[in-house]
């Protein structure tokens, strides 16, 4: 799909729609407005995306939400296509989440919207798939005249219970979302081993987490076995602060690119789980030999890992 100069516009012109009712519910309902705040993160919060951005050469300032986004936009490498991609995912799990409310349960200044830069902000735009959006359609009808109100509608408590109930529901369909993208996955790889391109998203203590641009999800190469008889458990020396991993002579960093085994872990048959093994950078007693490439039908592998990846991006929306 190829970003167009019209979609950006009538993402403007939605915008600055929702702004303009939410302006317009609270002049005239100011305690049952069905807004929608995102609190701004805690500063501790972006020490992840400032260490990232400084150990590829960048500064990201993070005091408001355009420094952020200024920021973001000029860490850009023609040479490392996904880096800006990788940074922009860690940024995003640096934030907040974003709720509705009632407007006369919180004080005005707590009704900023941080990720859109705005003082106030609802949803208008889409009444056929957010209920949301209903209750704002029904107090603008309301406020032109163009519809009466009833009881529940102007009931500050009654609206905030509303809100809470959709926040919950929100929550639930991002599980299930999640756990939909796992199945399919689960499914695509089972009986199967892949050797893919993958790229360094986060270091941890004890493993790495890798993102596969081919099939748009994330997936964890552990580093330490929890068996301390096993052979493979190298000494891995964690710095923190860079932050990365080291075995010897490899060095493993953040955005490093990385060939690695995708398997279904299936030891434990109540609990199955996509697992990664390093395959390159080669690493004596841990890396395993590359997978031979089996003969099958690739237009339903193909087909498969485009449904595995379509799921991905309704979960990134």
């Amino acid at each position: 799909k190829v970003p167009r100069e019209t979609n950006s516009m009538v993402e403007e012109f939605m915008l600055a729609a929702n702004i303009s009712s939410a302006e317009r519910i609270y002049a005239e309902f100011p305690d049952c407005a069905m807004l929608r705040r995102h609190p701004a993160p805690p500063p501790s919060n972006f020490d992840p995306l400032v260490k990232a951005a400084r150990q590829q050469g960048y500064t990201v300032e993070v005091d408001t939400g355009k420094q952020l986004a200024d920021s973001l936009n000029k860490a850009t490498d023609p040479k490392r296509t996904y880096m800006n991609t990788m940074l922009r995912m860690i940024a995003t799990r640096c934030m907040m989440q974003a709720v509705y409310f009632a407007s006369g349960t919180i004080e005005e200044p707590l009704f900023r919207h941080y990720g859109l830069a705005c003082p106030i902000y609802t949803h208008f735009t889409s009444p056929i798939r957010r209920y949301a959006d209903v209750i704002v359609h029904r107090l603008l009808a309301v406020s032109i005249d163009a519809d009466s109100t009833y009881a529940n509608l102007v009931d500050k408590k009654h609206t905030e219970k509303v809100a809470n109930n959709i926040n919950y529901r929100h929550r639930m369909a991002q599980y299930a979302s999640r756990a939909s993208v796992n199945l399919y996955t689960h499914i695509y790889f089972r009986g199967r081993k892949r050797d893919e391109t993958g790229y360094v998203l986060f270091i941890r203590q004890n493993a790495v987490q890798v993102l596969i641009p081919k099939y748009g999800l994330e997936g964890t190469l552990f580093l330490r076995s929890n068996n301390k008889n096993d052979l493979a458990n190298l000494e891995w020396v964690f710095d923190e602060e860079e932050p990365s991993q080291t075995c010897g002579e490899v060095k493993v960093t953040l955005f490093m690119k990385l060939l690695v085994q995708v398997y279904l872990d299936t030891s434990d048959v109540q609990h199955e789980k996509l697992a990664l093994r390093l395959v390159d950078p080669v690493i004596e007693g841990f890396s395993v030999p590359r997978t031979l490439e089996v003969e099958e039908d690739k237009g339903e592998g193909k087909r498969e890992g485009e449904e595995v990846t379509k799921n991905n991006k309704k979960l990134k929306t």
